[in-house]
């Protein structure tokens, strides 16, 4: 199968080789990765965000980035690239003219407008099936973000027209689903493919970073307010009240730890550290390469992640692979991922007091984060291997080409007996 990818912000060449990558870009990576290696042809189209960039980036045999001209080489931040959706798309359509795909996958809802458009362009008579993947949600990032969603106001109706659009859409969990059906969308054309873990990194099998407490507690992601990191330094003076000598270590922000200095979520962080009187128990690593990672979550006795939303989460599934427990707030797609008192421990989200008391439990139980990180591994490695996802997405393109012959007789007999 000829297999075209569209990630318009995040390039799969980030995940690959740099600290950059966020999760789009690992996902892309890794399932492109694995469907060439299914014995698929894989070209994953991006948009051209340095003049240096070569236009073809052989990754693998069957394995093809395309850098498209599309607005200025240079970055620009993603919420600001939809006015160059359609040159993405000449640019996707004009490589298409050698040979078509089989199916198109458009990563998020501008790569959904972008795929739709080349289609739309392809060779006289071919039609090619778009399936989207979204990511994120604009009504779910509206409903918790509000004034501060950054998103241009076109995408209140062009992602909802993209779901109807499209042949078929891969959500990536259950939450996401019901989403999407209040959103008018037929569910018979939605596959579920979560997203998955590269267990080739991640597992519990080798060094921990030293730490400088009895206990650590490990936080990962973006340092933006709806991670809610805060709400886990404000469980801190509770776990320090009854007597666990604990240190959090945040990893994530703009750059390495330095950098932070002029990060303002950092300074804002450190200040409600510092107004309860944990300060000393707290500190920031930034950002820190794929590979170093594993040893970090090791040398943790608990990871937590205590989002407003979520529409995946792609850090409890490494920590569970690497063997940690993890305590999630019950919102999207950490439902599906951590099952509550067996992989981890679901709080309620915004509750401060919730956390502390889960942190708690755990931390004074070591035979319970031995048994909840060992079945939080198993449960990685036989349900999120990235083989096991692409198998899941490879299901989800040949019920799309099959609906589609369908549809193509149907019309054939319709047009003879007119």
């Amino acid at each position: 199968m000829r297999i075209a990818m569209v990630s318009e912000h995040a390039s799969p060449l980030a995940a690959l080789g740099g600290v950059d990558a966020g999760g789009q870009n690992v996902h892309v990576a890794a399932l492109s990765t694995s469907l060439a290696r299914r014995g698929h042809h894989v070209t994953v189209y991006t948009r051209r965000d340095s003049a240096g960039l070569p236009r073809r980036v052989r990754i693998l045999p069957q394995l093809d980035v395309v850098h498209v001209d599309a607005g200025p080489a240079r970055h620009v931040p993603k919420d600001q690239l939809l006015p160059f959706m359609g040159e993405l798309a000449d640019g996707i359509s004009r490589d298409w003219q050698r040979r078509p795909p089989d199916v198109v996958h458009g990563h998020f809802w501008m790569s959904g407008v972008a795929a739709l458009d080349a289609a739309r362009r392809g060779p006289s008579g071919a039609h090619v099936p778009v399936v989207q993947t979204f990511h994120a949600l604009g009504t779910v990032k509206r409903r918790h973000q509000g004034a501060e969603d950054t998103s241009p106001p076109e995408r209140q109706w062009l992602e909802p027209s993209v779901g109807r659009s499209v042949d078929r859409i891969i959500a990536t969990c259950s939450d996401e689903v019901f989403e999407l059906k209040a959103m008018g969308i037929d569910t018979a054309r939605i596959s579920v493919a979560p997203c998955g873990v590269d267990l080739e990194l991640f597992s519990g099998a080798g060094p921990a970073e030293p730490r400088s407490r009895a206990h650590r507690v490990l936080s990962v992601g973006r340092l933006v307010p709806r991670k809610g990191v805060d709400l886990v330094i404000q469980a801190l003076p509770a776990l320090r009240d009854a007597g666990f000598d604990v240190e959090l270590l945040i990893v994530g922000g703009g750059g390495d730890a330095a950098a932070l200095a002029d990060d303002a979520e950092a300074h804002r962080l450190l200040d409600v550290a510092t107004e309860l009187g944990v300060q000393d128990r707290v500190s920031f690593r930034g950002q820190v390469p794929r590979d170093a990672m594993p040893a970090l979550f090791r040398s943790a006795d608990a990871v937590v992640c205590a989002p407003w939303y979520e529409p995946f989460g792609i850090v409890p599934l490494e920590a569970m692979a690497c063997g940690v427990p993890v305590v999630v707030a019950a919102v999207g797609g950490l439902r599906d991922t951590v099952v509550h008192q067996r992989t981890g421990l679901h709080v309620p989200p915004k509750d401060p007091a919730a956390i502390a008391a889960a942190l708690a439990a755990l931390l004074a139980d070591p035979a319970l984060r031995r048994a909840l990180g060992g079945a939080g591994e198993a449960r990685a490695r036989t349900r999120y291997s990235w083989a096991r996802v692409a198998a899941e997405t490879e299901r989800a393109y040949l019920q799309t080409l099959a609906a589609g012959a369908d549809t193509q007789r149907f019309d054939a007999v319709e047009g003879a007996v007119l």
